[in-house]
């Protein structure tokens, strides 16, 4: 098979490692940098020129579309789509996950477990936003925030009013949500391939710091999931219309609750902490499917 990777940075693990993977099962593997593609937006004959040549004959696209250019990355998905290119995981399925909100939104209409949140802009009734989720401790997030930056915790109600008000104060979206305390720093990353997890590893944030993401020093190990936790991940990425996804969770005393659904999930530190050739995980699944399986998207919220 002609495989293409859009990436916009052929030296990234990731990317490296779903390349290799790919040229071990023989295909033909390519880096295209969808930044620098431009497109031919006909009904006859739609296309996706690269490097001033058409990009033909492909028979899937793996994306690794960077959250600041989801817009344009999206925009070259849905052209490869236009195209019949199958697509690992579709453009509107990316674009509903880089949407925090949305993607709650969807997540709460079937039902999946979330944590409490709230959601507002210019609201002038933060004690009410604050009265949704139960009062402080609770955590305030800029709703375009990525890796943890724009996520603060709020110890105390005065301290959450403080950073309602100056976020209100940049004219952002706010989002508030719950603090689990007892999940005491940690989450968990389930990595969903198709309708199965097939690697999972808790991360453990670093000693005083309640965001677990593993560039600001946190640690990653295996761990087993529960049979609730595995179910959660696989109807969390179904819900977004996701085949391959990053599902983090918080284990809760009511049970998982899901904080973030990643469409581009990073595989270093995944297949470090457990052992398990993600990537190889991901080029079996596209083997499979991609010459049976047409772009269609499902979901209808």
């Amino acid at each position: 098979m002609k495989i293409a990777i859009l990436s916009q940075d052929a030296s990234l693990y990731s990317t490296r490692r779903l390349r290799e993977a790919g040229e071990k099962q023989g295909h033909e593997m390519r880096v295209i940098n969808y930044l620098r593609c431009y497109m031919n937006i006909t009904s006859h004959k739609p296309g996706v020129m690269y490097q001033g040549k058409p990009l033909e004959n492909l028979d899937a696209v793996i994306p690794r579309i960077g959250a600041s250019r989801t817009f344009y990355g999206t925009a070259v998905v849905r052209q490869f789509e236009v195209m019949s290119v199958f697509s690992v995981n579709e453009s509107q399925a990316i674009s509903r996950s880089r949407d925090k909100l949305r993607c709650l939104q969807i997540l709460a209409r079937k039902g999946i477990g979330l944590p409490v949140t709230g959601f507002a802009h210019a609201t002038q009734d933060i004690d009410g936003l604050i009265e949704i989720v139960g009062g402080a401790p609770l955590v305030i997030k800029l709703l375009e925030g990525t890796q943890g930056i724009g996520v603060v915790l709020a110890e105390t109600e005065q301290a959450a009013k403080s950073v309602i008000e100056a976020f209100r104060g940049l004219d952002a979206n706010i989002l508030v949500q719950e603090f689990i305390k007892e999940a005491g720093g940690a989450d968990l990353r389930c990595f969903v391939v198709g309708d199965k997890v097939v690697a999972s590893m808790k991360r453990q944030g670093a000693e005083g710091e309640f965001r677990s993401n593993l560039h600001r020093g946190g640690q990653a190990e295996k761990i087993k999931l529960t049979p609730e936790e595995r179910s959660t991940a696989i109807r969390s990425a179904k819900a977004m219309g996701l085949r391959v996804a990053g599902v983090d969770l918080l284990r809760s005393n009511h049970g998982p609750v899901v904080m973030e659904v990643n469409s581009s999930p990073g595989l270093e530190g995944i297949e470090k902490a457990t052992g398990v050739d993600v990537a190889g995980k991901v080029i079996d699944f596209i083997a499979k499917n991609a010459s049976s399986s047409k772009n269609r998207d499902r979901i209808q919220y």
